[in-house]
């Protein structure tokens, strides 16, 4: 079956391109393009082309296996020309989304005709990329130079009446998009043969401030070069020809996609898509989602349950007693409010994720839930006392989940009669932002428990990763063990802010030590008094930490790592007077790091525990370990991640 079908209905060509999932531009569907151009251009009573995609969405992009390889014939370029230059003018009915190459093909058409749902963008940095098939000579022939900076350098898309607002489309359509397409080509026909777009002047506006936004774009991307090399070919744009235009952009794409940052970007995209392999071989029957319930609403319990209203659930929240439940549910209404006021979600939606929480102290009241998430304190105990209750109230069949960073899920698991239906689900904070939750798998944990974990997962469209069971999971692991090297550094004579500009001079937004500052110190050091019993008396153990906690310094709120008193992230001379006493007392010589050293140091550790973790059967894939760090923890994507460094 053909991709690109092309049927003429008296004097206007439908050209339909249908090669699912998202119609992307496979070379076959080049190929199927440039026939149907032929095929037009020899047909006289043919006087306009309606393009659509059959699917559910126009062209959504490329076909990102084939970047990075050797380009295959017909180039998008040249199929882009021949609809350009055609003798007839060729309208895009958008329906869904056009992103990418889709986008590039809908500006090479005479005209543009979108559902009022669709969204339309150029993503390319997004991969490592630009556009390199005419977007940025085109896009500032439509919008003005200022809108396409935007759109090119932040790979954003932009809904349908935004896009129309800009001039990026000509008609918007709520209902037959190919209906109202028709008549825009039976329209432009009228008007004899067509002005290519890349014939038309640039849009005017007001002048940009390439330097400020190259400043700003610098400062905004961390070390990922598409983003600049994407404002230099907007900038070509307006300086050069348009020949010698499109002729900068193609070198620019073809050396970004074979660079590494591309390759690291790519990666990471078929690794996020691919995660949780082990939740998609669950033969069994989720939980009905419809209702949750949520033990604890403390900050983690409180955005687990916005997740969920938001995602359309009715969550019932319990907490210790009246007054906590009453606190917990205002914390979720501001939580919510924060979302409206953001404009992340519509009025409706934040009355309708309202009515849908009640909160409570008793457990009974759980007993409709077909799954319930306790998010208490990061006890053992504590959290055993929830299950063991949990156990006596909740039907057989309902599955029952804990919220931890840390803890022996199995440990948990042995309170409850039945095993099989305990798993781990351990969200990042915010739990109603973060994409990422490590599904943790004990040892009992059924096909059930793991099929819901994975239906929970969709239903908050966030990326599940499955781990096993050991001290951390796979993220929370990696970090203690680079923590606990970066101590050893600091005994040895690094600082916290030397460290700090080290991570974000390798692209973290944050580093370490101001990380921890605002996460809070207690918790981490409240574990490590936990596991002081059990360390072994050989074991090399940096004290500094426990120092500064010990010496009230707990974090952001007042001092940490640093002084915070001018509101922002001052070094401390008294923490230096606490490292150099360690320092002293470990009998360490002290010596300068440079930041390349300490990265270094950071990267051989997340790949060495890394690689045991997977030794270990924790993880499912080195790809995971990526997703898990990218996501979780501010791992640079167009890095890739420690694993994929490690085999680079």
């Amino acid at each position: 079956m053909s991709v690109v079908t092309c049927e003429i209905h008296g004097a206007v060509a439908h050209v339909v391109i249908d090669n699912p999932p998202v119609n992307a531009l496979s070379q076959q569907v080049r190929a199927g393009l440039a026939a149907a151009c032929s095929d037009i251009a020899r047909q006289k009573d043919v006087r306009a082309v309606v393009l659509s995609c059959a699917g559910r969405s126009f062209v959504a992009g490329a076909d990102i296996r084939e970047l990075g390889q050797t380009p295959q014939e017909p180039f998008l370029p040249d199929v882009l020309a021949l609809i350009e230059n055609a003798a007839v003018p060729w309208v895009a009915a958008v329906h869904g989304t056009a992103l990418g190459g889709g986008l590039e093909l809908a500006m090479a058409c005479h005209g543009r005709v979108a559902s009022t749902s669709a969204k339309l963008g150029l993503p390319e940095v997004s991969l490592g990329i630009i556009p390199g098939s005419g977007g940025t000579v085109r896009l500032p022939r439509l919008v003005s130079m200022d809108d396409a900076v935007q759109l090119v350098t932040t790979g954003k898309p932009v809904a349908a009446q935004a896009a129309k607002t800009m001039g990026l489309v000509d008609r918007l359509c709520a209902e037959d998009v190919v209906k109202e397409a028709e008549s825009l080509a039976h329209e432009l026909a009228g008007k004899g043969v067509p002005q290519p777009t890349r014939a038309r002047p640039l849009v005017a506006g007001p002048p940009v401030d390439w330097m400020a936004w190259e400043a700003e774009l610098r400062k905004r991307s961390r070390g990922a070069v598409a983003p600049l090399e994407a404002l230099g070919a907007l900038r070509d744009a307006q300086s050069l020809g348009v020949v010698e235009a499109l002729s900068a952009e193609r070198e620019r794409f073809l050396r970004l996609a074979a660079s590494e940052e591309a390759a690291a970007l790519r990666h990471i995209f078929f690794a996020e898509r691919g995660a949780g392999q082990g939740l998609k071989t669950a033969q069994a029957e989720p939980a009905d989602l419809s209702r949750v319930g949520v033990i604890g609403g403390g900050t983690m319990g409180a955005g687990i349950a916005t997740a969920l209203l938001l995602a359309g659930s009715q969550v019932h929240l319990v907490e210790r007693d009246a007054s906590a439940a009453e606190t917990a549910g205002a914390r979720v209404a501001d939580t919510i409010a924060g979302s409206l006021k953001r404009g992340v979600i519509s009025q409706d939606k934040a009355d309708a994720a309202l009515a849908a929480l009640g909160t409570g102290q008793d457990y009974a009241a759980l007993a409709g839930c077909p799954l319930v998430i306790e998010a208490v304190f990061e006890d053992l105990d504590v959290k055993r006392e929830v299950f063991n209750k949990l156990d006596a109230v909740m039907p057989d069949d309902a599955v029952l989940a804990t919220n931890t960073s840390y803890l022996d899920v199995n440990r948990l698991a042995e309170t409850t009669r039945d095993p099989s239906r305990i798993l781990g689900l351990h969200f990042f904070s915010p739990a109603h932002v973060m994409k990422l939750l490590e599904v943790v798998r004990g040892d009992a944990t059924g096909a059930r428990a793991l099929a819901t974990g994975a239906a929970l997962a969709k239903r908050l469209r966030k990326v599940p990763v499955v781990a096993g069971v050991c001290d951390g999971f796979i993220g929370n692991r990696i970090m203690a063990a680079y923590r606990r090297d970066c101590e050893f550094m600091l005994e040895e004579g690094a600082l916290p802010q030397q460290i700090d500009a080290a991570m974000e001079g390798f692209g973290f937004a944050m580093g370490l030590y101001k990380v921890q500052d605002m996460s809070g110190l207690d918790i981490a050091w409240a574990q490590r008094k936990a596991r002081a019993a059990t360390r072994p008396a050989d074991e090399r153990y940096a004290r500094i930490a426990d120092n500064l906690c010990e010496a009230g310094r707990l974090g952001r709120k007042g001092k940490g790592w640093y002084d915070y008193a001018s509101g922002t992230a001052v070094p401390d001379p008294e923490v230096e007077k606490i490292i150099f006493a360690e320092s002293a007392r470990a009998g360490r010589t002290r010596r300068d790091f440079t930041p390349e050293e300490i990265m270094q140091r950071i990267l051989s550790v997340m790949q060495a525990e890394g690689q045991a973790i997977l030794n270990e059967g924790i993880a499912e894939s080195a790809a995971d370990i990526d997703v898990v760090m990218v996501l979780g923890y501010g791992f640079p994507r167009h890095k890739g991640g420690p694993m994929f460094m490690a085999r680079a």
